[in-house]
């Protein structure tokens, strides 16, 4: 009988341990102060890796191969998102660049052919255009920033991977950095080659326009050195 008492307290024992304890606690009357410091403290106890000794209990290297791993599947979500917001941001560049060289080409062929105010008119939609232009090169600029966070960020997890002994898992990541460096690269060399014809137009308008003495509107004419045109030199 005392045996059997014995096991029942110790039964009741193991059943209010395991029972919400903060949940009865609160119950009793915390104030929501303490409660919150109570709820605190168990969440950072939770984040503790604990591990269990035992025969089937994982080893250090076994631990520590398992936590890079979800350190790579990470980086490489974020470089994946920063890949997809970079390209998407430098193939609208690339169309701003390619809409002011048709702008360009337009007004080189109408030069000598329209009134001042007509000129005047056409070079105000130039600058429009290249204003448009400069915010879109800021916008993928400021991705590509990120963008090289991302994957120096991805870099350091392959090789944190390697090290490890987490071969797959450094393999895998590798072969993800060079996919999107090898993407960011292509469309890089698109937008490297409208800035080419961008300077190339730029280039014939001015030597058309330095031919037509009166087609440029005040304060074109005069301003003849890249250099001196604000809306010529960055090209």
């Amino acid at each position: 009988m005392a045996a059997g008492g014995r096991w029942l307290r110790s039964c009741c024992s193991v059943l209010r341990r395991s029972l919400p304890v903060l949940a009865s606690v609160r119950q009793r009357g915390l104030t929501s102060g303490r409660w919150h410091q109570a709820v605190g403290l168990g969440v950072a106890l939770c984040a503790v890796p604990v591990v269990e000794q035992g025969s089937g209990s994982l080893s250090n290297d076994a631990l520590i191969r398992r936590a890079v791993s979800l350190v790579t599947d990470s980086t490489a979500t974020l470089l994946s998102q920063t890949t997809y917001a970079l390209i998407e941001a430098l193939t609208e560049y690339t169309k701003a660049v390619y809409t002011l060289v048709s702008l360009y080409k337009q007004y080189s062929d109408l030069l000598g052919k329209m009134n001042s105010e007509e000129v005047d008119a056409v070079w105000q939609v130039v600058i429009g255009a290249r204003v448009d232009m400069t915010t879109k090169q800021q916008e993928y600029l400021r991705l590509e920033s990120s963008w090289m966070t991302a994957l120096r960020l991805s870099e350091m997890a392959a090789e944190a991977a390697y090290q490890s002994g987490a071969d797959q898992a450094s393999v895998t990541a590798r072969s993800h950095i060079q996919l999107v460096k090898a993407q960011v690269q292509e469309v890089r060399l698109l937008s490297q080659k409208a800035e080419t014809k961008l300077a190339e137009a730029q280039t014939e308008e001015l030597i058309k326009a330095q031919g037509e003495d009166s087609s440029l509107p005040q304060g074109v004419l005069g301003n003849t050195d890249p250099g001196d045109d604000p809306y010529l030199r960055e090209d």
